[in-house]
């Protein structure tokens, strides 16, 4: 019955987050009437956007509705495009690390997405269209990392951007070392249990991972050559997305805190020949802004999270402001399922504290994020072309009055606000059937098993006649009482 009522209750969850069907599905849509963020080409006011086939077909204050097009009036509505967020945990089936090891390279987050994951239908409502999801930060090389469009309803195999370029997951400081964890009694701790420790872990792990490739190549070479009877080398499939960044065809992206470990990591990857794609979290990183764009490498950042532990002791609100400044491409990111619903609020604190314009707070979680995950051709801003990933907000997206109306992502709309609360009484009164059917089906048992277990008693031994003479002396006893 437990089992039931988990059904019961996921089944109405669900329902509430249904795609829409029909003409949410339009090949082509005219969004009228609203002020177009276009985050490259400055604001336009009073304008129109036409989507065809999943893109950005024309931008314009004069554009009419073709022939047959489903028409969004979004008068005195707001226009962006959808947020992106470089920090996610969403959509993952079991947990986020594989602790075992502290290179847990192997590990593939793309092989237990969770299609249907609710958080992805909370983040639509907040206009989050694209997550870059993440291994966790419990090993120094953690796990390949996998970059989704939030395409509720669609199999898990439908989820990753097709694309985008894969990832893998560093960590430095607190978590990879183990400082909050105490392992059970009679364990011991797990190497690395330093922050030296965890430099040499990766340093020797693209030691490894080098002559692996150079294995590899030797081997391909000789084949190329024509050489026969050669026997492969072994496979690694620990040290095969290691060989992956060494050739610049898998993206770095390191939880970090501090500012002289995320310069060591920047050392490293010059020793190996490899470029750090993001530096996630990068607290300090407004101290040694320089050192990261000499880099090469960007900055995904919380806007405004700080002393929640020792690492994170010199963070300051005004990180990504200050790192912007030095010419670090900044994103802002959530960490978080329910931070990402607001990641427009988020993107919006840099405005207050380092003073950054609307604009640029908008890049942090549309067009910079895109830029750090290899997709701004595709996504985070409104140009003919791209992707139609639009969220659509019926105040400007910086306010904290605005919320969003209308998610869209490849031209098709994947949340709809009006949608959601409409059907809200049905999914209502649905979720009460199921509870009541529940019930029923409790109650239906219990009578059973009670039937069953009259059934499964022994008749009763019946006595025998008593003998004459002992019925009338019984009688004459209890006559005479």
């Amino acid at each position: 019955m437990k089992s039931l009522m988990r059904i019961s209750i996921l089944a109405a969850a669900f329902a509430v987050a249904a795609i829409p069907s029909g003409a949410q599905d339009a090949k082509t849509i005219l969004i009228e009437n609203a002020t177009i963020i276009t985050v490259t080409h400055g604001n336009i006011e009073h304008a129109s956007l036409l989507i065809r086939d999943g893109k950005i077909a024309a931008i314009g204050t004069d554009l009419k509705a073709p022939d047959g097009a489903t028409v969004i009036d979004a008068t005195g509505q707001f226009v962006m495009p959808g947020i992106i967020d470089c920090h996610s945990h969403i959509a993952i089936d079991g947990g986020v690390n594989e602790g075992g090891t502290s290179v847990s390279s192997m590990a593939r987050i793309p092989d237990v997405l969770n299609p249907d994951d609710l958080d992805i239908y909370r983040d639509l409502a907040g206009g989050t269209t694209v997550a870059n999801v993440l291994h966790g930060s419990a090993n120094s090389i953690g796990g390949q990392t996998v970059v989704i469009k939030l395409r509720w309803g669609k199999p898990a195999s439908e989820l990753p951007f097709e694309g985008a370029m894969p990832g893998i997951k560093f960590a430095l400081g607190e978590n990879p070392k183990e400082s909050n964890f105490s392992p059970p009694a009679g364990v011991s701790r797990r190497y690395p249990g330093t922050r030296l420790g965890v430099e040499e872990t990766i340093r020797q792990a693209f030691i490894e991972a080098r002559e692996y490739k150079k294995t590899w190549d030797d081997y391909n070479q000789r084949k190329a050559a024509g050489e026969q009877n050669l026997i492969p080398p072994r496979r690694d499939v620990q040290l095969d997305p290691l060989v992956e960044v060494l050739e610049g065809k898998r993206y770095v992206h390191a939880h970090c805190y501090r500012a002289d470990e995320i310069v060591m990591l920047i050392r490293v990857a010059k020793e190996f020949g490899f470029k750090v794609r993001t530096f996630q979290h990068v607290l300090e990183g407004y101290k040694i802004a320089d050192e990261i764009v000499a880099s090469g490498a960007g900055g995904s950042t919380f806007s405004d999270w700080w002393a929640y532990k020792m690492e994170a002791y010199d963070a300051i609100p005004y990180n990504a402001a200050l790192m912007t400044e030095r010419g670090v491409v900044v994103s802002v990111n959530s960490d978080d399922a329910e931070e990402a619903r607001h990641l427009n609020q988020e993107a919006a604190k840099s405005m207050k504290y380092g003073g950054l314009s609307a604009n640029d707070a908008i890049k942090l979680v549309t067009l910079n994020p895109a830029i750090q995950l290899g997709i701004d051709n595709r996504v985070g801003s409104l140009d003919v072309g791209k992707d139609a990933d639009i969220a659509i907000f019926n105040h400007d997206p910086l306010s904290v009055y605005a919320v969003v109306q209308k998610t869209l992502i490849d031209g098709q709309i994947y949340f709809d606000r009006q949608t959601d609360i409409s059907g809200r009484a049905a999914l209502e009164k649905e979720k009460q059937d199921l509870l009541d059917k529940e019930k029923k089906a409790a109650d239906d048992q219990k009578k059973s098993d009670e039937k069953d277990k009259d059934k499964d008693k022994k008749p009763d031994q019946k006595k025998k006649p008593p003998k004459s003479g002992d019925s009338m002396e019984a009688g004459t006893v209890g006559g005479a009482l």
